[in-house]
């Protein structure tokens, strides 16, 4: 027989704004991500080529960071600054006023990319990586290809003045994402709102970090920000506020303030008209299957990944969850074996089908008893 039970989700309906169609910000180029659900909820000619100034400094530092991961690399370990490295500390660009020849450690390189934005400190890990920062540049771009950016190239570590750094905003989302998902412990360090360096031949500098949404109430924490005088300013953000994570990315902003502006606007938007759903936990139970001739007449199903759906606030009671079965589902059954299926409807629109796996393995009775139990079948119309 077939038997489907239909479960609809207790959602409490918060009032507020319908989301304008027109919304719009004032950037060039612009994308918002739902983090948990991947979900884009506002784009604005995402796919438009950008030149990336120092968001590039996100992949300078994956690229390092997967190194330590790996074991070929130590936040402790030293490399030598090298003139080239050093030059860019005196020409104008955001330094960490690193000196040639001074011996820094690579968690002191990582803060200087980091939090104060330092070119410099870019060139010093590039070359102590890989010998040149041209090398360096071509692992960014295949960890870019790794990734699923499939409109980015890398011509350098810091992201100054190149024809050939190249990316979109869709594509920085996407290695946000991954920095975010991959690296929890080495993210945090984009949040810190300074950084001292205790620099040769001088008192100790101490700078900012540059990204004005972490000075916000916003509960920003990350991510970069960047600045070229052809594509104007620009900004990777992200907050995360109650288990709610957006990542943000605008470029082809006017000034500073409207980066600041419009990006918490964008920010805004999202946490303001749209709700985050959890339908089901991965591994947790989730709903109990019958069983036909096992040794137990139920068991908990349950699904691999996180399920998350958003969706427009006024619009909630219109998403519904079904699970959907064959059944009872006759033993026996494996562990980790699919017995139904998890539908995700929104607006009488399936937007999600999902495996239900059984959380044990469920023997089948003795000859004796099932032939006792098909009987009761026939008879009292009892499974």
């Amino acid at each position: 027989m077939f038997k489907k039970l239909l479960i609809y989700l207790l959602l409490n309906i918060i009032a507020s704004g319908i989301a304008n169609a027109d919304f719009d910000i004032k950037a060039r180029t612009a994308i918002l991500l739902d983090y948990h659900s991947g979900e884009i909820l506002f784009e604005k000619d995402a796919d438009r080529k950008i030149f990336p100034a120092s968001m590039t400094k996100i992949m300078t530092s994956i690229v390092a960071f997967d190194l330590i991961k790996s074991g070929e690399l130590s936040l402790n370990d030293k490399f030598i600054v090298s003139e080239n490295a050093w030059r860019l500390s005196e020409s104008g660009y955001s330094s960490m006023f690193i000196m040639v020849g001074d011996q820094i450690s690579v968690e002191n390189l990582l803060k200087g990319i980091i939090i104060s934005s330092g070119n410099d400190a870019c060139v010093a890990l590039a070359e102590g990586i890989a010998g040149t920062e041209e090398e360096f540049a071509m692992l960014m771009t295949e960890k870019a290809i790794e990734i699923g950016m499939e409109n980015t190239n890398f011509s350098n570590s810091s992201g100054i003045n190149s024809p050939d750094n190249l990316s979109t905003v869709r594509d920085i989302m996407l290695m946000s994402k991954y920095l975010i998902k991959n690296y929890p412990n080495f993210y945090k360090y984009f949040k810190e709102k300074k950084f001292t360096w205790d620099r040769t031949g001088g008192d100790p500098i101490t700078q900012g970090n540059r990204n004005p949404l972490l000075y916000k109430n916003l509960g920003a924490d990350g991510i970069k920000t960047g600045y070229l005088s052809y594509e104007k300013y620009s900004l990777a953000s992200s907050i995360d506020r109650n288990g709610r994570r957006l990542i943000a990315v605008g470029s082809g902003f006017n000034s500073k303030n409207a980066r600041s502006r419009e990006s918490t606007k964008l920010l805004t938007y999202g946490l303001t008209n749209f709700d985050l759903v959890h339908i089901a936990k991965a591994n947790d139970p989730f709903y109990k299957i019958d069983i036909w001739q096992g040794k137990e007449n139920y068991v908990q199903s349950y699904v691999k990944e996180d399920i998350f759906k958003t969706i427009k606030k006024t619009k909630k009671k219109l998403l519904k969850v079904s699970v959907n079965y064959e059944g009872p589902v006759e033993a026996p059954i494996n562990k980790d074996q699919k017995i139904a299926t998890l539908k995700v409807v929104y607006d009488q629109e399936l937007i999600g089908e999902y495996d239900l796996l059984s959380s044990k393995e469920i023997k089948k009775i003795n000859f004796v008893s099932r032939i006792i139990k098909s009987l009761n079948y026939l008879i009292w119309g009892d499974v």
